[in-house]
């Protein structure tokens, strides 16, 4: 289904519905700022700390906490306009605020807030992005953003229609991203069962007693190298869990590495970060694999290289599991960037098979290595599904908010 819209000299819109050949009209095109105004806060997360009260402040990742005073007597729009996430909105009760990095949005008379809300969700307002380190958009110009603004009984239907559809779709997504954590969960528990285990075949043995703990070099930034042939640096933000990313690469003159052979990585060796080690995504580990190689550790990134296939696997695997993690944010100091340290890590204990010698000890951890490679494969086909339905989610979304200012609902 499509349609035409027309815009006349007083700034009336008709839509054609291509299958009916009805036409609506009375709709305008308008600029956000001539359906709602902006209001500014000045709040900024300091002032704050120990204040209570019944009326509730938000942030970015939503409400933050109660405090004694508040800018809003009515419904509003909070929108962030500072840092990640510039431009998602959040529909906010009355009686409340919020913090400096995100704005208030206020619908003008004749204009349904909930309409506004949608009309901003159904934009790109990244494209006004200002600044590289703290990005931030401004009003003055999100605000001359044109879109189809129809009657208010008409705002009011839309919305209902778009409220229906929305629920619909938010709990398809629910149930993904519930049936996505199990997937998770079930991985977490199997491994918490192998390496939670002790008996009389098991012992506890510190890292730093099983594989070799490795440094990072502190890479002069203003000498990395433009060249793609070049050899790759792995720095912590290069780091996911159990992933590498690589939308800032570095790289070093290759004509160097014999000489910094000492900080090359080798397929199998585990690499962590340990400035930020862990984040909403998870603990930031990953295993070396032949693609990421040549390569060279930077400085405050430690790797962990034992001494055979089936050894390195197992390691990796008893850190994923949930313990390594409780411990790493219970050792981590510093407030701004917290960190960990070498001796850290290799003061860490997994529980390790006693075996009279490497050959045996190897072929008990191929049997536990590979049964959890089975049961990780198994888990993470689930996952790419449910991320799927997940985002099939959020494209529909999108493709409501789409028809309905097109007139198509």
């Amino acid at each position: 289904m499509f349609c035409l819209m027309e815009k006349n000299d007083i700034g009336f819109v008709r839509v054609y519905d291509a299958h009916g050949g009805k036409m609506k009209v009375n709709w305008e095109i308008k600029k956000l700022k001539d359906i709602c105004d902006k209001g500014s806060s000045n709040v900024n997360m300091k002032s704050l700390d120990k204040m209570q009260g019944e009326y509730p402040i938000y942030g970015a990742s939503g409400f933050i906490q109660n405090v004694n005073f508040y800018h809003q007597e009515k419904e509003y729009i909070g929108i962030i306009k500072d840092g990640s996430g510039i431009g998602r909105t959040m529909l906010l009760p009355p009686k409340s605020s919020v913090i400096g990095t995100l704005q208030y949005i206020l619908p003008k008379e004749g204009n349904s807030i909930h309409f506004i809300n949608y009309a901003l969700q159904s934009l790109d307002l990244s494209k006004y992005k200002q600044g590289a380190a703290i990005p931030h958009i401004y009003f003055r110009d999100y605000g001359e953003t044109e879109i189809v603004v129809p009657p208010l009984a008409e705002q009011k239907r839309i919305v209902a229609l778009l409220d229906q559809k929305f629920a619909a779709v938010g709990s398809l997504k629910a149930n993904a991203q519930s049936n996505l954590q199990n997937a998770k969960d079930l991985f977490q528990a199997e491994l918490g069962k192998q390496f939670g285990m002790q008996n009389s075949e098991c012992g506890i043995v510190k890292l730093g007693d099983v594989c070799e703990f490795i440094s990072g070099y502190a890479f002069e930034s203003k000498k990395y190298s433009l060249d793609e042939n070049d050899t790759l640096l792995i720095c912590g933000d290069n780091i996911v869990h159990c992933d590498f990313r690589w939308e800032t690469i570095k790289k070093w003159n290759s004509n160097e590495y014999e000489g910094l052979k000492r900080f090359a990585l080798q397929e199998n060796d585990i690499v962590l970060a340990m400035d930020r080690p862990w984040v909403k995504t998870g603990l930031k580990i990953a295993m070396i694999s032949n693609k990421e190689i040549p390569s060279l550790l930077v400085q405050r990134t430690a790797a962990l290289r034992a001494n055979s296939y089936f050894k390195s696997k197992y390691i990796y695997y008893a850190l994923l599991e949930r313990g390594f993690t409780d411990y790493l944010l219970e050792q981590q100091t510093g407030v701004g960037v917290p960190h960990i340290s070498g001796k850290q890590i290799q003061n860490y204990e997994i529980v390790f098979p006693r075996s009279p010698s490497t050959q045996s000890e190897d072929l008990e951890l191929c049997g536990i290595v590979e049964k959890l490679d089975s049961l990780q494969a198994k888990v993470r086909l689930l996952e790419k599904n449910y991320e799927k339905v997940i985002a099939d989610c959020d494209e529909l979304k999108q493709s409501y908010l789409d028809k309905a200012f097109k007139g198509e609902l």
